[in-house]
């Protein structure tokens, strides 16, 4: 998640900062203007809603008036997202509608869900294309990992958006395609969301573990990676660990779609907003980090960070929006990347904004970039 037209910060908080010039406001552009600055949240507080339309450990969405009447700021917000308060109360403002798992009659994709962990509640949803007569019963299909965004704050594997995008994606690639739903923070501060994806990626990769769907339809040395925003963050610390472990999986390919990245300040050609309002929101996500903003799993092309000229896959596509104010760092880690082992391709979408592709799935560009994913898999 990155800034995004609306998006704004409590100017109170700002000017209680020490040493610090006082937040502006561009209300022409509606993008924040802000100079760099720490973040130390208050012990997030919580209240739960009793409804069951949401997931388990939803939070309730008090009204900002409410809040107001409590004495209590909003320290920042994301129209349409979330909105934190200066008490380290959170709100999401998202949809919540869920799609169950099933048939999709539109792409013929089929999809059910797997409990990994009764415990805490992680589980996966697989989504297997429609195999066509001519299909070979011996031929496999590649094995894609798929990890949603939302700042680590909001999404799910069953949110309807993504639930149609993956649909979509593992008709049109022909892959089967293993969703990870993760822990999300504040209730589980990362690095609960890193660790149930490494989770769920070697359980997709593991032959002992693997689903019966996965048996019989999938090439798990076939085995790639994708997500979207704070998906594709979790990507690259998935490529990071696997290279850590040792006995980790190998990836023929990962997809990192308008990855998020940051750092404690801005590099060239970026504003310096960008790297304040989402360090705000790693600081919240991950208050242990040690480096603030430049923790290496935010930042990784952060002095000390993991080499990422060793990354274990074969290959990488790169993909950023034109108009996303993350496209400048994006662009930084694939030239990193590039000058390594792993062949990395750069995709860059004219015109577009951060994750567009969610939003209109059925715009031009939308389609231009999934042709480009279904190109990257069927290279191997």
């Amino acid at each position: 998640m990155a800034i995004r037209s609306g998006a704004t910060v409590c100017t109170a908080w700002a000017t209680t900062q020490p040493c610090r010039r006082r937040l502006v406001v561009d209300r022409s552009s509606r993008l924040l203007q802000l100079p760099c600055l720490s973040t130390t949240f208050p012990p997030v507080q919580m209240q739960r809603t009793c409804t069951p339309d949401y997931k388990a450990g939803a939070l309730h969405a008090a009204s900002a008036a409410t809040q107001a009447q409590a004495g209590d700021e909003v320290l920042l917000e994301s129209p349409g997202h979330f909105r934190i308060y200066k008490s380290g109360k959170m709100d999401r403002l998202n949809d919540p509608t869920v799609t169950p798992a099933g048939l999709d009659v539109a792409t013929g994709v089929a999809s059910r869900d797997v409990v990994l962990d009764a415990d805490t509640g992680v589980s996966v949803r697989l989504y297997l294309p429609k195999l066509h007569d001519n299909h070979p019963s011996s031929t496999k299909l590649p094995v894609l990992v798929y990890f949603h965004g939302g700042a680590f704050l909001i999404g799910s594997a069953d949110d309807a958006a993504y639930h149609s995008y993956v649909n979509a994606l593992a008709a049109a690639a022909g892959t089967l395609v293993v969703s990870a739903d993760y822990r999300l923070a504040p209730e589980h501060p990362l690095p609960a969301a890193y660790d149930d994806c490494w989770a769920a990626l070697r359980w997709a990769a593991a032959p002992s573990t693997q689903d019966e769907w996965i048996s019989a339809h999938g090439d798990a040395s076939r085995l790639f990676l994708a997500g979207d925003s704070a998906g594709a963050n979790i990507v690259h610390e998935m490529l990071v660990r696997a290279a850590a472990s040792g006995d980790g999986p190998r990836m023929e390919g990962a997809i990192l779609l308008h990855p998020w990245f940051s750092g404690s300040e801005a590099i060239e050609g970026e504003l310096p907003a960008v790297p304040v309002f989402n360090g705000m929101i790693w600081s919240y996500t991950c208050p242990g980090a040690v480096g603030g903003a430049d923790d290496p799993r935010i930042n990784p092309l952060a002095p000390g960070a993991p080499s990422l000229e060793t990354l274990p896959c074969e290959r990488m596509l790169v993909c950023a929006a034109e108009k996303d104010v993350l496209a400048t760092r994006i662009r930084a880690y694939h030239e990193t990347v590039a000058a390594g082992a792993c062949r990395a391709d750069w995709f860059e979408s004219e015109g577009e904004d951060h994750d567009f592709f969610l939003g209109k799935p059925d715009c031009q560009s939308a389609k231009q970039l999934l042709d480009r994913i279904v190109a990257f898999i069927a290279e191997g």
